[in-house]
């Protein structure tokens, strides 16, 4: 029997390889003759550069760049088993993960960071890229990103644009002769599970503004700003950023990638399961093993463990279901894509226990999975 273990990181405890280890050892525990095979995935967030390495058997490369606040320090980027497809996090240099609550800064957060990433592995001969943008701390349009990329943003006097987001309603110009020609060789897919647009009620401001540090008096503000960006944007390269799908995520940073690197939009998931041959590893298993942190109704709206399901059902197997928690009103439409469906918190174990040795429950919890799965076949 051949098993595949395909889960997506227990966020605030473990990474997607940690939790997929742990069910290995589950599964073993109740049958050491079964064939396991670890794809630990992402959705595009935190998580996907290291899903998509290990997976693949790829490997990391580690760069000297700045973070959201200016800071000096080594973020990754990978390439996967191939050797030609480069895999750049957001979140390594520009994340939100990477300050404390009294760090967060929206007004002058950048994503300078992330465009060193970029130029590093077009340095190492890299054109082919995936982008994965979630987890900001950064509301800069991805003027940032443009910058480390050889992009001038110009005032009226012709002097370029000081840092900070409300400088942008001086803006006047973008000189994109300095951009890195080794770009126009490149194609960016941009892995993404939100299709905000750049500005508005759901926006990149509106929406996600809150939990980088903007205040409720400062979202007019700084969305008045990503607009006069994009009026710019619209007005020397006639495409629309205001309303287009997506350009609102990482704090307007997918507006850039689209407008300036020729970047296509991807569900995060779609992507991971294509790079690490999902599909192919399901034509020869019997059953797939994934799960969460928390699964709710938002799991059913592209996230990691549904794209797995529906990937286990083109492939006609089953798939099974492991999560820290799962909300109780989601558990009804979940079962439809899981032929079984736990959590680690139930009566026995509580929500501490779970946070405090989650490789261990998981573990256990694998275990009765494959059990109630073999008893499931046998009935």
């Amino acid at each position: 029997m051949k098993i595949i273990i395909s889960p997506d990181s227990f966020k605030g405890t473990l990474s997607a390889v940690e939790v997929a280890r742990s069910m290995q050892k589950g599964i073993l525990d109740a049958d050491p003759s079964i064939e396991t095979i670890i794809l630990p995935i992402a959705d595009g967030g935190e998580g996907t550069l290291d899903s998509l390495i290990a997976s693949t058997n790829g490997q990391y490369f580690s760069v000297d760049v700045l973070d959201p606040i200016g800071r000096d320090i080594q973020a990754q980027y990978g390439v996967l088993g191939d050797k030609e497809t480069c895999v750049i996090e957001m979140a390594q240099a520009s994340g939100i993960m990477l300050l404390q609550d009294n760090e967060k800064n929206p007004e002058f957060a950048t994503t300078y960071g992330t465009g060193q990433l970029i130029k590093a592995a077009l340095d190492r001969g890299f054109r082919k890229f995936i982008i994965g943008i979630g987890g900001s701390a950064t509301n800069d349009a991805g003027i940032g990103m443009l910058k480390a990329l050889g992009v001038r943003f110009i005032k009226e006097d012709g002097s370029d644009l000081e840092d900070g987001i409300s400088s942008l309603l001086k803006l006047t110009a973008i000189d994109v002769s300095g951009l890195d020609a080794r770009l126009t060789e490149a194609i960016f897919t941009i892995a993404c599970d939100v299709d905000n647009p750049f500005i508005g009620e759901r926006g990149a401001t509106a929406l996600f503004g809150p939990q980088k540090g903007v205040r409720d008096d400062q979202v007019k503000h700084f969305d008045n700003c990503l607009k006069h960006f994009a009026d710019i944007v619209e007005q020397q390269f006639s495409i629309r950023l205001h309303d287009y799908q997506g350009a609102g995520a990482a704090g307007g940073l997918g507006g850039a990638l689209i407008a300036f690197l020729k970047g296509t939009f991807h569900a995060g998931i779609d992507i991971v399961i294509d790079a690490v041959q999902l599909q192919d590893h399901l034509a020869a298993a019997q059953l797939v093993i994934t799960g969460e942190g928390k699964s709710d109704l938002q799991t059913l709206h592209g996230k990691a463990p549904l794209g797995v399901a529906k990937a286990a059902a083109l492939a006609h197997i089953d798939a099974a279901l492991l999560s820290g928690d799962i909300d109780s009103t989601a558990k009804p439409a979940l079962q439809k894509y899981f032929s079984v469906v736990e959590t680690l918190v139930d009566e026995e174990i509580t929500t501490q226990q779970a946070m405090q040795e989650p490789a261990r429950f998981i573990r256990l919890k694998t275990k009765r999975i494959f059990e109630l799965y073999i008893q499931k076949g046998a009935d």
